[in-house]
């Protein structure tokens, strides 16, 4: 297994419990962040923990500089997901769930959308639905072409969508998608209450199911 290619870092399964991974998970950082994202580590760890083999990366800005936001990148960073989706493939004859945190997954549904990737699953962490106080600007046009089930997790007090925006953009979607609530959080998922990454995990094994 090489995951050096697209700048990644995997979490294996226990290979006392597990003789081969159940499957691939791919998941990518969001504007301004990197792999080494602390949630991104988080929800590898829990993919882990379940036997699947995680790979969190970095998007090709990302590779280019270590700091700063994504700059006219979008076409470049979308080849990227699509490379890592083709690599998870490669390891594994199991499912592939792919996604990331905000524009990280932002870039993902857009290049499910485009079917310039398959998979199993997108999962998608704080989708930013518009820039924060800017409601109008909303990125829903590529969801209706979402073939994929599609599992949102987002904090009830997310400045880049309210759950009221999130609900009726999460229908466009033609494939079946879930939203996972999570109560007080922002944008960073952070939560002293609810163990976010298992119940991101298991809204993605569900629809998975």
């Amino acid at each position: 297994m090489n995951v050096d290619e697209i700048a990644g870092i995997a979490h294996e399964p226990e290979r006392q419990r597990y003789r081969a991974p159940i499957g691939v998970v791919m998941l990518t950082h969001g504007a301004g962040g990197s792999r080494e994202s602390p949630l991104l580590r988080k929800i590898c760890d829990e993919w882990a923990r379940r036997g699947w083999l995680a790979v969190r990366y970095n998007l090709p800005y990302r590779r280019r500089r270590p700091k700063g936001p994504p700059s006219g990148s979008a076409a470049s960073d979308q080849a990227g997901v699509a490379e890592a989706i083709a690599l998870a493939h490669t390891l594994t004859k199991g499912p592939v769930i792919a996604g990331g945190h905000s524009y990280g997954g932002r870039m993902t549904s857009m290049v499910i959308a485009d079917q310039a990737a398959a998979v199993d699953v997108l999962t998608l962490f704080s989708y930013p639905l518009h820039p924060p106080g800017k409601p109008e600007r909303v990125r829903t046009d590529h969801l209706p072409r979402i073939a994929a089930p599609t599992v949102f997790t987002h904090g009830t007090a997310d400045p880049f969508g309210t759950l009221d925006e999130l609900r009726p953009a999460a229908a466009l979607i033609p494939a079946a998608s879930e939203i996972v609530e999570v109560t007080g959080a922002r944008h960073d998922l952070g939560s002293e209450t609810l163990d976010v990454p298992a119940l991101a995990v298991d809204a993605a094994l569900r629809l998975l199911a």
